[in-house]
């Protein structure tokens, strides 16, 4: 796999963190074992739900999305995952 992905996963207390990946699925079995591996963030606040995820074409670009949706706001993360708004085009940003 050569693309990057970002990613939100909900939490049981329904906060979402956001995340950057090369293999969705391999990382949110990591989050969701609770291991070592798991974002601190998420220990022991499963069960997880894996909510919104898009291909970027290289992990710059996973990184300037990743940072832009980190200040967002809940409302508009939400947004974003109900698919009312688009996600900004990340590769005229590097």
């Amino acid at each position: 796999m050569s693309g990057w992905f970002v990613y939100l996963i909900r939490t049981r207390q329904g906060a979402l963190y956001t995340g950057i990946t090369r293999d969705v699925e391999r990382r949110f079995a990591e989050h969701s074992a609770g291991g070592v591996k798991a974002a601190k963030a998420l220990r022991g606040r499963g069960p997880l739900e894996l909510v919104f995820q898009r291909a970027l074409p290289d992990k710059s670009a996973a990184l300037v999305m990743e940072a832009r949706i980190k200040k967002w706001n809940k409302a508009q993360k939400e947004a974003l995952v109900r698919g009312e708004v688009e996600l900004p085009e990340a590769a005229s940003d590097h």
